[in-house]
């Protein structure tokens, strides 16, 4: 029996000529840690992915990306870097062109993806120009959030999400209920930036699908035992219950994996990414963000996907190391 979202065309027969596609020769730097307010979860995620590299067969060796990272990267004699980097100066673009200037070919999505997906401001504009439904915003500089320009960012109503622009794992973000506290959740936001998304509430239920090389993967349900899908709720044993398959009706489930597919597109990904979404209570998808890095421990959301159907934790490592490659040629 066919279970509910589950593409069949999804076989780990499709992936076995994996194996030779990257010389196990060559020399690959698990880039992870990083200089962002994620840099313990990519730890965790670069550790995950170098194990199964070494566990593959092939020449991996992890290196923090720090400020010396383009010295670690020559010393190093990199032949690939695998991009195991949340957050900023490695998921928006940063690292990409530096690896495209050093000529060294590196996994996942390329400059302008990268700097497009990371920036919520302008991956919403580019939602909207392509008609991929995501939620009513406002957005402006933290100097000049007052007075009219306070006003014209609460006409998208209450309640509301105020987050940085700029930032993962629901770092610095806060529902907003009253106007009395737009001010303390302005000044959150603010440490992580100098502009501040205001985004439309939508009541109902978070939903993530990720992206595989073009192709869409089950659609993952994410319900927070109490409140919202905060840090603590995602890296906290037990706050979380994720449901796979989601619960959305058929033809909920296609739209959300058919505007989770057009989003990596409409953004230039490549490789994996993984796309959020707030389903409202009657199942209408709004798309919130494109992660281009998605976590990538043995029990994180993306992989879990890939499980669903039948692509093991290291075979989706392998996969993604496949597409490694300069975009500049």
């Amino acid at each position: 029996m066919r279970k509910k979202g589950l593409n069949v065309s999804w076989s780990s027969r499709s992936w076995e000529k994996i194996e030779g596609m990257i010389s196990k020769r060559k020399r690959i730097a698990v880039l992870m840690g990083g200089q962002s307010s994620e840099r313990e979860i990519s730890l965790r995620t670069g550790q995950a992915i170098l194990k199964a590299l070494q566990d593959r067969g092939y020449r991996a060796f992890p290196i923090d990306a720090g400020s010396d990272i383009a010295f670690r990267l020559r010393e190093g004699k990199v032949d690939i870097a695998f991009i195991a980097l949340h957050g900023r100066l490695g998921e928006d673009g940063t690292i990409q062109g530096l690896l495209e200037v050093m000529g060294i070919p590196y996994t996942g999505s390329g400059v302008m993806a990268s700097a497009l997906s990371m920036n919520k401001v302008m991956s919403k504009k580019v939602f909207d120009f392509h008609k991929i439904p995501t939620p009513e915003f406002q957005y402006g500089d933290v100097a000049a959030l007052k007075g009219e320009k306070i006003d014209e960012c609460c006409a998208i109503g209450f309640p509301m999400v105020v987050k940085p622009v700029e930032e993962g794992s629901t770092i610095g973000i806060t529902i907003v209920r009253k106007k009395r506290e737009l001010a303390g959740a302005v000044k959150k936001a603010s440490a992580f930036g100098d502009t501040v998304l205001f985004e439309r509430f939508i009541r109902g239920r978070e939903v993530t699908v990720g992206v595989l090389d073009g192709r869409p993967l089950p659609i993952i349900e994410i319900a927070p035992r109490e409140g919202f899908y905060d840090y603590h709720a995602k890296y906290t044993k037990g706050f979380t219950e994720y449901i796979l398959p989601a619960r959305l009706k058929k033809t909920s489930y296609a739209r959300v994996q058919e505007f989770g597919v057009k989003a990596y597109q409409a953004l230039g990904c490549e490789g994996v990414a993984r796309v959020d979404f707030m389903v409202d209570e009657e199942e209408r998808p709004y798309c919130l963000e494109v992660n281009t890095v998605p976590g990538m421990t043995e029990t994180s959301l993306l992989p879990k996907a890939a499980k669903a159907v039948g692509i093991d934790f290291n075979e989706l490592v392998e996969t993604i190391l496949a597409g490694a490659r300069l975009r500049t040629d």
